[in-house]
Formats: structure tokens, C-alpha cells, sequence
């Protein structure tokens, strides 16, 4: 919920890409890491089944197919789309804060 807030006050959008943040958003948990939404996500459902030990191999190999699915799209779409709308500023970001292992400390930029 914080991610969809940051995108709200700070980006002046969503993250959905019909409506697009206005200005770059770097703060909060963007500042560790660039796809906190789609890490916590698949984090969380990893602990999940390890909590629960209900993770087969079909329900692994879904979740393989859906991260590589998530990376692909975040490759070929998320960040050219990004990179048009925020230039210098996306890729100074991109430079600075890795995709999807975070950062220990946040960075300022």
C-alpha cells in the first residue's frame, strides 16, 4: 500500500499504465530497490509456502514462469516506457538503485 501512496502524492499517477506517474517516484521503498512492488509480492508468497509447506513442483514452476514473466516485462516495457518519460533522471535512478536484490542503505539522490 505504501508503493501505491508513494505513486499517488509523489508521481501524481498510479502504477498502472493507463494512468502513469507524473514525476519520477524515488522515494519511500523505491529508494532500496525499483520493483519493490513485484519483490514483496513474490517474497511474500514464497513465505507463505515455506510457512505453510504447500509449495509443489507445479505451483514452483508457476511461480518461475510468472517471474520470468515479470522480468521480461519490466526489461522490454517497464523500463524503456520509463526511460522515455524521465530520461536522465530514470537513468541516473537505474544507475544508482538495482532492480531487484536492495539496496542496504536507501539512496538520495
Amino acid at each position: 500500500m505504501r508503493c501505491v501512496w508513494d505513486f499517488g502524492r509523489t508521481g501524481r499517477g498510479t502504477p498502472a499504465p493507463f494512468v502513469p506517474p507524473q514525476r519520477l517516484v524515488v522515494v519511500g521503498f523505491y529508494r532500496y530497490v525499483r520493483n519493490p512492488m513485484y519483490v514483496g509480492f513474490f517474497l511474500g508468497w514464497t513465505g507463505l509456502w515455506i510457512v505453510f509447506g504447500h509449495a509443489s513442483r507445479g505451483v514452483l514452476l508457476i511461480l518461475l514462469v510468472a517471474m520470468a514473466a515479470v522480468a521480461l516485462f519490466v526489461k522490454f516495457y517497464e523500463e524503456p516506457t520509463l526511460k522515455k518519460m524521465f530520461g536522465a533522471d530514470y537513468e541516473e535512478y537505474c544507475r544508482n538503485v538495482p532492480r531487484w536484490i536492495p539496496r542496504m542503505h536507501p539512496w538520495s539522490s
